[in-house]
């Protein structure tokens, strides 16, 4: 079991993952939809709003440099919370940096700003990351993940919804001003959290780029893993591509849309992933894996009736809050999948790679799910997304065959 630097006045693990967690998703929005809102209040051109969509880049790449993060220590707090500090440290200044300038008149320094901002917020992600994968011992991962999912989706709540509603009520400046100053916390997290000790970082960064791949790949069942992490939530993804588009073709208007997805569908994501937390300490991850899995293909079965019964209020409401559940606990084992198959050594390195084929599936993957409608129309659509399910849930068949890299962990020399 890994061991935890203890100091006198650490947090508790648990904390410092669900706090960490608020850090990491309390950005996202203010580089994208809270901030394309912002252009949009300031009449920026529609086509140059919806080109601000790259500036999430950052998140999708972040696999670049993370390398840099596992080679390199900083002199304080260690290699995991010193680099965490640091970068909530550039967040908070790129944020408030932000609040004075103007979409307006100085769009390219508000893009530029915002460009760093993700590049800074992608950095965190990778080391708060490897700090839970780290600093958990593998009984924890499932309610850990459960925490950092519920936590993350609250500061996009309050990144996106209340920044929203607060910038009816005050000016964008002090929006961003309030986002910058709720990264404090994080902070103070950072100084008070405890350490995962760990084996030594690589000696070079061509060791740190290279040892990663070779030690994955050196494995049992090296591909097998990899080709799981892409189908495991495949067919979920799929179905819940067009969620949106599909509801209003059924005449629900967009309020009600909008009350259902984030009143209802949020609450039932977090309940989803609260319980399927507790149920993985009691579950094998196997176990969990496959329960979960089942849960959220059977889930798409909710929209495919919604799809031949028509406008049915009651029914599109079932159907998101089953949906968001099942994707909640499919989530928390999927995530636990990720940070179990990860060596200690390279945390930061492995973890990136894996989500970054885990955001294939929301984006490449995802992207012909309008052709795919229009060639079978709404039920077919859904039944290939349960059928999509299948092969990921097929391949937990060969779980026991595939090669875990060792819990036990030895202190840097």
């Amino acid at each position: 079991m890994p061991t935890i630097e203890t100091r006198t006045k650490s947090l508790p693990p648990m904390a410092a993952v669900a706090l960490f967690g608020f850090a990491s998703g309390l950005p996202l929005l203010l580089t994208n939809s809270t901030l394309q809102a912002w252009m949009k209040d300031a009449k920026v051109d529609l086509g140059l709003i919806g080109l601000s969509a790259l500036i999430g880049l950052p998140y999708n790449l972040k696999f670049i440099w993370s390398p840099v993060l596992d080679r390199f220590t900083p002199p304080f707090l260690g290699r995991r919370r010193g680099w965490i500090l640091i970068f909530q440290m550039a967040l908070v200044l790129g944020l408030a940096a932000m609040a004075f300038a103007d979409p307006h008149t100085g769009l390219g320094t508000i893009a530029g700003l915002a460009v760093l901002v993700a590049f800074f917020s992608a950095s965190q992600d990778i080391v708060v990351d490897a700090y839970r994968t780290e600093l958990l011992p593998e009984r924890d991962l499932g309610l850990g993940s459960s925490l950092n999912i519920n936590f993350y989706r609250g500061a996009m709540l309050v990144g996106g919804a209340f920044a929203l509603w607060l910038s009816d009520r005050t000016s964008w400046r002090v929006v961003y001003l309030v986002m910058a100053a709720l990264l404090l916390p994080g902070m103070l997290t950072a100084w008070f959290a405890p350490e995962p000790l760990h084996t030594r970082a690589p000696k070079t960064l061509a060791e740190a780029v290279v040892r990663p791949f070779t030690e994955f790949f050196a494995r049992r069942g090296a591909l097998e893993m990899l080709i799981f992490t892409v189908l495991y939530k495949l067919g979920d993804m799929l179905a819940a591509a067009l969620n949106t588009v599909f509801l209003m073709t059924l005449e629900f208007s967009k309020t009600e849309i909008g009350l259902a997805t984030k009143g209802l569908g949020l609450a039932s994501l977090l309940l989803g992933a609260f319980l399927g937390g507790i149920m993985m300490r009691r579950w094998s991850l196997k176990r969990a894996l496959f329960i979960f899995g089942i849960l959220q293909a059977a889930s798409i079965s909710a929209p495919y009736a919604l799809s031949l019964v028509g406008h049915h209020r009651a029914l599109m409401l079932a159907t998101i809050g089953l949906e968001n559940f099942c994707f909640g606990t499919g989530m928390v084992a999927y995530a636990s999948f990720l940070m179990r198959i990860c060596d200690k050594r390279m945390t930061a390195t492995q973890y990136a790679l894996l989500s970054s084929l885990f955001a294939l599936t929301r984006t490449l993957f995802s992207s012909p799910a309008g052709q795919l409608v229009k060639w079978l129309g709404w039920p077919s659509f859904f039944l290939l997304c349960m059928a999509i399910s299948i092969p990921g849930l097929l391949m937990l068949l060969r779980y026991d065959h595939w090669q875990m890299p060792e819990e036990t962990l030895s202190p840097e020399p």
